[in-house]
């Protein structure tokens, strides 16, 4: 073991600095990390900082103004006291699926300013979509098809708008959902053929949706994405049936999980988006809504993932700190949920900030698979049972995204701070 003045990496730090530490005691929302897990009641336990995300969204729209309109993407975090809290920050709620769309509703948002988008929706979701009155973004011409027998059955127009499976890839994304064949919307090359068919049907087409790709921390990448997008969806738009209403660019702006990984500067990446749509969609489309849709930059960031220490030991010179918590509940942080390589998230012992003697150790769940591992040869200040470990980087894809049945541990709690 070793003395430093620090004891987290310089990864972890930026962190650290976002939360704030009263003590040795991370700050959640302003309260020591201690009382939180007092407040929740068991650990282990998602919280996420209220301010934080409203801090986030603040920083895009500032730099987005008033050209680009700004969607939550409901998947990225379906905690409905979360959700309830963006309904009153941006412009559209997306969802994927009748669960998604009911927590959506209930917020109060406008069903006007739901989307609803997924190659798989039952003829029961789209009943439910098409009686709630959002808009559906369709997947295929057999969807289409369905949602105006959907539509004639309740006696209802349903609101549509075309999903975009573009004809180029981006690259530096770590998801693509577009170029070449893709379960996700209709070829570009075939959205014409669907466009003469729509126009026979009894459907109000809004529009266009088109998602490339996600988790891409490449300003210079994003912009050439941005550009392709909305020449590709503006002369699609000349063969649209009706006025364009709807244009929906994606997202795919991404956060830094890794020491190596750079943050997106808002201002910029808002501000190129809005000179490309001011300069190349406004003058041909001036009422149209332009949105960018985003989950994980808006939400990502504030939340952390907090675990107990219960056990400490050394096998044949390595020393293992064995959490309550796991991949059950955060998957991603295990490398198991699409990394190529394993990459540790930002860690560290979040009732131990004081600096001190630091050890390099391996933070593992409490399953009984060797794949349970929340941070590999990490370096944290020596910690003991009844510690409490925390993952950064946890506001997203962390609950819903992981296999919490799997050998039958209990689900963890969310608070919103």
């Amino acid at each position: 073991m070793s003395t430093v003045d620090r004891s987290v990496s310089a990864a972890t730090d930026r962190h650290l600095d976002r939360f704030g530490n009263a003590g040795e005691e991370l700050l959640v929302g302003g309260v020591p990390l201690g009382r939180l897990a007092a407040r929740v009641g068991s650990t282990p336990f998602f919280a996420y900082d209220r301010a934080g995300v409203t801090r986030a969204v603040g920083a895009l729209r500032a730099g987005l103004g008033d050209a680009v309109e700004l969607g939550y993407a409901v998947k990225a975090n379906p905690m409905p006291a979360l959700v309830g809290h963006l309904a009153g920050l941006v412009d559209w709620l997306d969802v994927a699926s009748a669960g998604e769309l009911a927590v959506a509703l209930d917020t109060g948002k406008s069903p006007d300013r739901v989307s609803f988008a997924g190659p798989g929706k039952t003829d029961a979701e789209l009943s439910v979509a098409v009686a709630a009155g959002v808009l559906i973004e369709l997947e295929s011409a057999r969807e289409a098809v369905r949602v105006v027998r959907v539509g004639e059955g309740l006696g209802i127009r349903p609101r549509v708008a075309v999903r975009v499976n573009p004809d180029f890839a981006v690259q530096g994304s770590g998801m693509r959902m577009g170029g070449g064949p893709q379960q996700f919307g209709v070829d570009a090359e075939e959205v014409p053929h669907l466009l003469v068919l729509l126009a026979d049907l009894d459907l109000a087409v809004e529009g266009f949706h088109l998602f490339a790709g996600s988790q891409n921390l490449h300003p210079d990448l994003l912009r050439q994405a941005q550009e392709h997008t909305v020449d590709l969806l503006l002369a699609l738009a000349e063969r649209l049936p009706a006025p364009l209403r709807y244009l929906n660019l994606g997202g795919g702006l991404g956060i830094p999980y890794a020491e190596r990984d750079r943050p997106l500067d808002p201002a910029e990446v808002g501000g190129t988006l809005a000179r490309l749509v001011e300069e190349r969609v406004r003058p041909r489309q001036p009422d149209a809504h332009v949105v960018l849709e985003l989950g994980r930059f808006l939400v990502g960031e504030s939340g952390v993932y907090v675990t107990r220490v219960v056990d400490r030991k050394v096998s044949r010179g390595r020393t293992y700190l064995v959490v309550d918590g796991g991949l059950h509940h955060q998957l991603a942080a295990t490398g198991n949920l699409g990394q190529v390589i394993r990459r540790n998230y930002p860690i560290a012992v979040g009732t131990r900030l004081g600096g001190g003697e630091v050890e390099t150790v391996d933070v593992v769940g409490c399953l009984c698979t060797p794949l349970d591992v929340l941070g590999h040869e990490v370096e944290l200040p020596v910690a003991d049972v009844g510690d409490l470990v925390v993952l950064f980087q946890a506001g997203a894809y962390g609950r819903t995204a992981s296999p919490q049945q799997f050998l039958g541990h209990p689900a963890p709690a969310e608070v919103l701070v």
